[in-house]
């Protein structure tokens, strides 16, 4: 018999991503799915950020999602007749992902399987409710269809009516609103660039908004705002599709109507049990946080359950998936709550204020300022977690130009490694990365590293991975600097000089171990809570 695997509800994506993410460590996941085994007949989630694909890349379909989906680097706020602003992203040059694709869930979710089902780690088990689970000092015993598993954790990945959040008694605050939105997924050759389009107030929605995005085989996603009580059984929805394609033929490949959730769960663990992704929240669309944010707690967990299951883990380091997640969740929360108070407010004075604001927007720099579109998805800056080595004030804010600085996703750049070219955020993945700005400094590194037995760490020296500087320069790196980088890609430590005990404290301190001076987050995001490991 062998170890007990990692328990996941939910074979969606964030579910998939988690055991193929704890696979890489070593650790066995057995997927539990309430559904039978079919594919999907549509995708609310198409837009995936340049950084949540390498997380893809590590479990595996990054490439085929890139080869098929479509790039965007751009996108443009109308109001009317009238283009107010717009954001630009670095294009893709060969090196590393496209800042944004756009590709359907499901399909995500087909390649995800795919992976899974190749991965003897993996017991992917489809019409298996998780309907109960009992704890104690040794793991977790899960009730999933007709079968009871011992587990050494539970994961709920399934989705915002979970089950496993229900079981724990995790409460999920939040509101709905009321207004609603059609999405409308149309097939037809449109003179449209491939690129995120906003519209405020157009003429074949007025009063309203509208967002259109180009997706794989020619397909464009509409999403409208409609009044309440619209139904598309009695709207005319070809006339308002014809409003936009004129008299070009197409063909509605897929529709539904919904109205939004904001919430945040209570708690992102209770003892054995964690939540992820729409199990733990649940946003407005605009901005693309939804299943990007659920993928990056995917990697999050995946990389803290995977070293604790390994042994190299400190008892701060599962707590610390709370810290880090909520308090992204809460970010993500504020954000996209404020885009919906602009693109829906609730009362008359705010109404008004939006008009006049757009209406200025025009011809006022000023005023567009104010316009609130939807604020598009980065990585969360884990600046204040118990896990980061605090390296004084960071400059700047999420949002803007990210610093290489503790706690912000490490930069990215080309690579030599053993004479192959390759970039640095592919030598990520089931160990910590230490950067040493000296060659000579290589062999204390990893002596150092290796006082901490269990923690996996792979040293580099960047003169011999960085012939063209492009790093050290990205890094901002020093003379003998030395940066730590976590599993999941975030820079958990920058040492100004080399220093074995400090490397050896910082290392200790990411992983949640003695030594590293690890306290708890408390109210920022996480809890004081002692939980088993």
């Amino acid at each position: 018999m062998g170890p007990a695997p990692v328990v996941i509800a939910g074979a969606g994506p964030v579910g998939l991503v988690t055991a193929l993410l704890l696979a890489r460590w070593g650790v066995p996941t057995l997927v539990a799915d309430a559904r039978e085994r079919r594919a999907g007949t549509g995708s609310r989630a198409i837009c995936f950020q340049g950084d949540v694909l390498d997380v893809l890349e590590r479990a595996g379909c990054a490439r085929e999602m890139v080869a098929e989906g479509v790039t965007w680097t751009t996108g443009r706020t109308y109001y009317r007749e009238h283009e107010l602003f717009t954001v630009s992203f670095p294009g893709y040059r060969g090196e590393g992902h496209p800042p944004w694709i756009n590709i359907s869930q499901d399909r995500v979710e087909e390649l995800l399987r795919a992976r899974a089902a190749a991965e003897p780690l993996i017991d992917l088990r489809y019409d298996h409710p998780v309907t109960g689970y009992r704890e104690d000092a040794t793991g977790v015993q899960v009730v999933a269809g007709d079968s009871v598993i011992h587990g050494s954790h539970l994961v709920g990945a399934d989705g915002g009516r979970s089950t496993v959040r229900d079981l724990a008694g995790i409460g999920f605050p939040g509101r709905s609103f009321d207004d609603r939105f059609l999405i409308c997924d149309i097939r037809a050759d449109l003179p449209f660039p491939s690129e995120r389009r906003f519209y405020f107030d157009p003429p074949w929605n007025p009063g309203r908004q509208v967002l259109v995005h180009h997706c794989p085989g020619s397909v464009w996603r509409i999403d409208w705002q409609v009044p309440a009580g619209f139904d598309p059984a009695k709207a005319d929805v070809h006339a308002m599709i014809r409003r936009i394609t004129g008299d070009l033929p197409y063909e509605i490949v897929w529709l539904s109507v919904y109205r939004f959730q904001e919430r945040v769960a209570a708690a992102f663990r209770r003892g054995r049990v964690f939540l992820a992704g729409d199990a733990a929240h649940l946003y407005a669309p605009f901005g693309a946080r939804g299943l990007n944010s659920g993928v990056q707690d995917a990697e999050n967990l995946a990389w803290k359950l995977g070293l604790t299951r390994t042994g190299g883990a400190g008892g701060a380091l599962l707590d610390a998936y709370e810290a880090e997640r909520r308090a992204a969740a809460l970010v993500n929360l504020k954000v996209t709550g404020d885009t919906m108070e602009f693109l829906v407010p609730q009362n008359e004075e705010r109404r008004a204020w939006r008009r006049s604001v757009l209406s200025r927007a025009v011809r006022d720099p000023g005023a567009r300022r104010l316009i609130d579109s939807g604020r598009l998805a980065e990585p969360y800056w884990y600046t204040g977690s118990p896990l980061t080595t605090p390296a004084g004030e960071v400059p700047g804010e999420p949002g803007a130009d990210r610093p290489p600085v503790p706690g912000v996703i490490c930069p990215d750049g080309p690579a030599v490694v053993d004479g192959e070219r390759t970039r640095l955020r592919r030598l990520f993945g089931p160990a910590f990365t230490v950067l040493v700005a000296r060659g000579d400094r290589a062999g204390a590194a990893r002596q150092a590293a290796g006082h901490l037995s269990g923690v996996p760490a792979r040293v580099y020296a960047l003169p011999d991975i960085d012939p063209g500087g492009v790093l050290s320069a990205a890094l901002r790196a020093s003379p003998d600097s030395v940066h730590l980088v976590r599993p999941d890609g975030h820079l958990a430590a920058v040492l100004p000089e080399f220093s074995a005990p400090a490397l050896e404290a910082a290392l200790a301190r990411a992983a949640g171990r003695p030594g590293g001076d690890v306290a708890r987050m408390g109210e920022h995001g996480g809890h004081d809570a002692q939980h088993p490991a």
